[in-house]
Parts: structure tokens; C-alpha cells; sequence
């Protein structure tokens, strides 16, 4: 009996790898359990290091580096999936970047500048990804990003990444829609506070772990496992009449004002 997530013979690319503890991590790991073929970005020689544990940890076939705020870098890449793969079945976009000094200061107060790097690299670049891999999805497919409920409700110290996880959201919904003839589906995954290397640039983090746990109906934290799980569901011909969605991942915090 063939398994229900069954991603034997797909092909998946991971952009937004930064270590074995990271989101993304989490979601190729299920990826791999699950039999797909996979490939992942790193973003450049430094990181590289810290991504190799998980790309050979999950048997990927492939890596490149990619940088989406270098000209044609992501273009380069998606040349790449091309020439090695000739196709592409699935692709999960989990990467954010902020100005410190934009993302540690008021909404109100962020520069114009900060600003927009800020929705070029978290969210604008999703869109690109889209567009990129729709002609290599011809027999259909999935794309996945990563959200935080900061976008539709005031968290302490998020910022800057409020408005603009705000307007992935509203991306993901726009591109569901748009490509779904195509037979192509798209979703944001809302994962509860997870301690990463990337949530770490956020100001008291920790504060925000400690009161997302107490807010909880268990009284516990996600982990990138948890995340893993249902990317490797949405991906999956189990969820191919599902789209459009922001579904949290957050052992039901999501659930209190």
C-alpha cells in the first residue's frame, strides 16, 4: 500500500537552510523521510559550512549558493534546477532578512531603505521563486513559505517583520490564485516562536519563547520537526485540493487573544 505522504520521485528545492536547528532544516529532514529528491541553496562560502551537516544528514543531491539581493543570482539557480532536474515539483521559500537598525526600531521610525530590502529579501523574492518555477511546474506542483501570526497582530519587538509578514500572506494568497490553473498551489506556514538562529536577531526573544509557552494549551513550544511535518503533507498529492492558506503550526496558541 502506497504511504499517504508519499514524495518518492518529487523534487523539492530548499531556499533559507542556516543550520541543523533551523526551520527549513526541519522541513527537508521530512522531505527526505518521505522520499523526495532534494536539492538546497546556501548562501554563501561562510555559511556553506553550516549548511552541509543537513544537506548530507538528508542525502540532497545538490546545493548552490544563492543570494537574493545579488542581480541574476536566483535566476542562476533556477538555470540550475533546469539543466540538472529538467523540472520541479515543490519549493519551500524560508528566508527573512532585516536591517538591524530597522528591525530594533519603531514601525513608525524605520528608513525607506531598510524598508524595502526588508520586503525584497522576506517577501518579494517569494514571488520571483514563483514566477521562476512555474515553467519548470508542468505537471503542477507546490510552493511553501514561512510567516509568524506578528503579521496580524502586535508582537513586542517583531517590528519591522510584522507589515511585511503581513504582506507575504496577502502574496500567498494572490499567487494561489493566479497559479492555480497551472495546477501549481501555494501556502504560508505560521510556525508558533521557535528558538533559531534567525529568530535570535529579534529583541528578547526569549521573553517571546517563555510567553508563547505559557500561552499554549500544553504548555509547550513547537519544534522544526513539528513544522517539517505538515510541509511534507502540503507538498504531498495528499493536499492537492488544498491552496491558498496561512496554517499555523503553534500547539494552538493561535487560539488566544
Amino acid at each position: 500500500m502506497t504511504p499517504l505522504v508519499d514524495l518518492r520521485g518529487k523534487r523539492g528545492l530548499i531556499i533559507g537552510i542556516a543550520n541543523e536547528q533551523s526551520i527549513a532544516a526541519g522541513c527537508a529532514a521530512a522531505f527526505a523521510q518521505c522520499g523526495a529528491r532534494l536539492a538546497a541553496t546556501y548562501l554563501n562560502d561562510k555559511a556553506q559550512d553550516w549548511v552541509l551537516p543537513v544537506t548530507e544528514r538528508d542525502g540532497m543531491e545538490w546545493t548552490a549558493p544563492c543570494d537574493v539581493r545579488v542581480p541574476g543570482d536566483l535566476e542562476r539557480l533556477f538555470d540550475e534546477v533546469r539543466e540538472r532536474w529538467g523540472g520541479l515539483d515543490f519549493l519551500l521559500h524560508s528566508i527573512a532578512f532585516a536591517p538591524k537598525d530597522d528591525l530594533h526600531g519603531r514601525v513608525t521610525d524605520c528608513s525607506a531603505e531598510g524598508f524595502a530590502l526588508t520586503m525584497d529579501v522576506s517577501c518579494h523574492s517569494f514571488l520571483r521563486m514563483a514566477k521562476l518555477a512555474e515553467p519548470l511546474m508542468t505537471e503542477g506542483g507546490c510552493l511553501l513559505c514561512v510567516t509568524f501570526y506578528g503579521s496580524e497582530r502586535v508582537v513586542d519587538h517583531y517590528n519591522l517583520m510584522g507589515p511585511v509578514k503581513a504582506a507575504l500572506e496577502s502574496a500567498t494568497r494572490y499567487l494561489a490564485a493566479e497559479l492555480s490553473p497551472a495546477g501549481i498551489r501555494v501556502h504560508a506556514i505560521s510556525p508558533g516562536p521557535i528558538a533559531t538562529r534567525a529568530a535570535s536577531g529579534i529583541e528578547r526573544f526569549d521573553v517571546l519563547l517563555e510567553q508563547a509557552a505559557a500561552l499554549a494549551p500544553k504548555g509547550s513550544l513547537v519544534e522544526v520537526s513539528d513544522v517539517g511535518n505538515l510541509a511534507a503533507f502540503l507538498v504531498s498529492d495528499a493536499a492537492k485540493r488544498i491552496t491558498g492558506t496561512v496554517i499555523p503550526v503553534d500547539n494552538g496558541q493561535h487560539l488566544h487573544a
